[in-house]
């Protein structure tokens, strides 16, 4: 699978990005990618950006492998136009496409360590998403339970060892953190959702033969919508 194609597409954020890319995240490389925090919303840039970026490489639709998209938890909006996007790019080109957590491609840029990890993003409304990882044999990072919402002083409750947080969302609770003796944080900005970790982690499932159509595919939004919380 080291020739694996992926078109990925990262719009979980207001920092959103599609890529182009070959195999898995020990073997692949990256040939293309691009990463915009846009005025506009992604649904006015995604597309073109899509076409501008196979141009540049010289990818036609008929060379994809598979779709990757980053599957939440993350901006609403922002979750269905990139799997909205993802979904009739996967149809009209009749390949595998496959959703990718958000969390999960953070985790993927850490190197594994022997210390547990835990990944953040800013779920605004004082809370954070987290989702906590723990080294495997492949010498990378494995989730270890669902995803989660929780307010800054949940969170630190819930880092019992010490642990490595990486992620945007660190900021939305930097200073219950820096309070945290066990926490080790890292830099805020080395880590962000990026579109060509999405597609490393899409091949591995394509690898282990776990892809389909993706008709069936939502997005993973975690907590309850506005919408919802209003109804109820």
């Amino acid at each position: 699978m080291a020739d694996v194609l992926i078109l990925a597409i990262e719009t979980a954020t207001g920092c959103g990005g599609v890529s182009l890319t070959t195999g898995t995240r020990h073997n692949g490389k990256v040939l293309a990618e691009y990463t915009l925090q846009p005025d506009l919303t992604h649904s006015r840039r995604l597309l073109g950006l899509v076409a501008s970026m196979m141009a540049a490489v010289g990818t036609a639709w008929s060379d994809l492998d598979g779709i990757a998209v980053s599957q939440g938890p993350g901006s609403f909006t922002g979750l269905r136009i990139g799997m909205a996007a993802a979904k009739g790019i996967a149809m009209a080109a009749g390949i595998p496409l496959v959703g990718i957590s958000t969390l999960d491609g953070l985790a993927a840029q850490v190197p594994a360590l022997e210390l547990p990890l835990c990944c953040l993003l800013d779920a605004r409304k004082q809370q954070v998403y987290a989702a906590f990882y723990r080294c495997s044999d492949e010498f990378s990072y494995r989730r270890v339970g669902d995803p989660l919402v929780l307010a800054p002083e949940a969170l630190v409750r819930s880092i019992q060892e010490p642990t490595l947080v990486a992620g945007p969302g660190i900021l939305a609770c930097a200073v219950e953190l820096a309070a945290h003796r066990l926490a080790r944080v890292l830099p805020a900005g080395t880590i962000h959702p990026r579109a060509a970790l999405i597609g490393f982690c899409g091949a591995e499932v394509l690898a282990a033969g776990a892809a389909g159509d993706g008709a069936d595919l939502v997005p993973w939004y975690v907590r309850a919508s506005e919408a919802e919380i209003n109804l109820q």
